[in-house]
Order: structure tokens, then sequence, then C-alpha cells
């Protein structure tokens, strides 16, 4: 991966921010609750088309952002001026924190539901031990996304809401969150290898 050095924004940098940054993207929530609605009405009606829809649906979105975050992303605005990475930052930051949760969730409670209902959990199933494989990855990654990504994505947006931000957070959080993208998406390849391996058993 890219190890350019991603330097913070500096106080010049703040003029071309907006006075305040919407943390959580409120126009965005209507979106996420159809898609957490749907998430409800796949589990509950024990179809496996609407559940197998929502599980690849999020994979797919989940295992694309974070090999596009760490290893595309990253390099980038790693080559940014300050100024010009302090403004993609107030931009793309928000959305991050809707997105993120919303493909976690689509992906992580479908996926179980799916596995019990072609009963590929059951002792002496093939897919036993890929399928729990594959649960202990992606459990991982849903604890560093939850756990590592969303904290530092916050923070960033936090700091950068204050009246003096503090550019050593801002830089400190903005590595983090970028280079964890990159790893997760690494071990996503590992899930992607997994379930192909699932699906011609």
């Amino acid at each position: 991966m890219h190890t350019a050095t991603m330097d913070a924004p500096t106080g010049a940098s703040q003029g071309h921010l907006p006075k305040r940054i919407q943390i959580v993207p409120l126009v965005s929530l209507p979106v996420v609750a159809l898609l957490v609605g749907f998430v409800i009405y796949a589990i509950a009606s024990d179809e496996l088309w609407p559940l197998m829809l929502s599980h690849v649906a999020g994979g797919a979105l989940w295992t694309s952002i974070d090999l596009f975050v760490g290893l595309a992303v990253g390099p980038i605005i790693g080559t940014m001026s300050p100024p010009a990475r302090a403004e993609f930052s107030a931009k793309f930051m928000p959305k991050m924190v809707i997105i993120m949760p919303t493909v976690v969730t689509m992906t992580l409670a479908t996926g179980l539901q799916i596995a019990m209902k072609m009963h590929n959990l059951n002792i002496g199933s093939g897919a036993r031990p890929w399928l729990i494989a594959s649960m202990i990855v992606v459990g991982i990654m849903a604890v560093v996304a939850l756990g590592v990504l969303e904290p530092a994505n916050i923070t960033v947006l936090w700091e950068m809401n204050k009246s003096q931000p503090d550019p050593e957070i801002i830089g400190r959080m903005m590595k983090r969150f970028v280079y964890t993208a990159g790893i997760t998406g690494i071990m996503q390849i590992a899930t992607l290898v997994i379930m192909t391996r699932v699906g011609t058993l």
C-alpha cells in the first residue's frame, strides 16, 4: 500500500471548509431507513431471494468500499495539498458515517439467515468449516469497521467543527481510517475466496 504521509490540514485550510460540517448527513437517512427496512423484510419473510439480494449487495459494497478507500483514495489523499485534503475530508467522511454501518448490517444480518436456511451450518455439511472461517474473518472486519473506522471518522469530523482544530489529531485519525480500510479490504479478499468455495460445494 502506498505510504505517502498524510499531513493534517493546517489552519489556512479552514477557509475552504463549510462553517459547520454535518457529521451525519440527514438527507441520506431515508435511504438508510429503506435499506434497513428491506433487511428486516427479508428476514421476516424467510424467503431466500430477498435475503440473498441484501447479503450479496451489502457484501459487494463493503468489499468495494474497503478496497477503494484503502488502495485508491488513500494514496490520492496522500498527494493532496492540506487545503484540498481538508475540503475532500469534509465532504467524504460524513458519507462514510452513514455508508459503513449500513453495508455491515446488510451483510451480517442476512448472511447468518442464509446459512441457516440452506442448512450449511449443520454438522456434516461440507460448507460448515468454510462458513465458520468466513464468520471469524467477517466478525473481525465488523469489529474493525465499527470499532476503529467509525470512531476515527467521527473524530475527524468532530475536530474539524472546532473553532481551532488540532491538525495532529486530524492527521492521525485520517491515517488510521485510510490504512485500516486497506487492511480490511485485503481481508475481504479472503472472504471472497471462502464464499466462492462454499458456492462450489
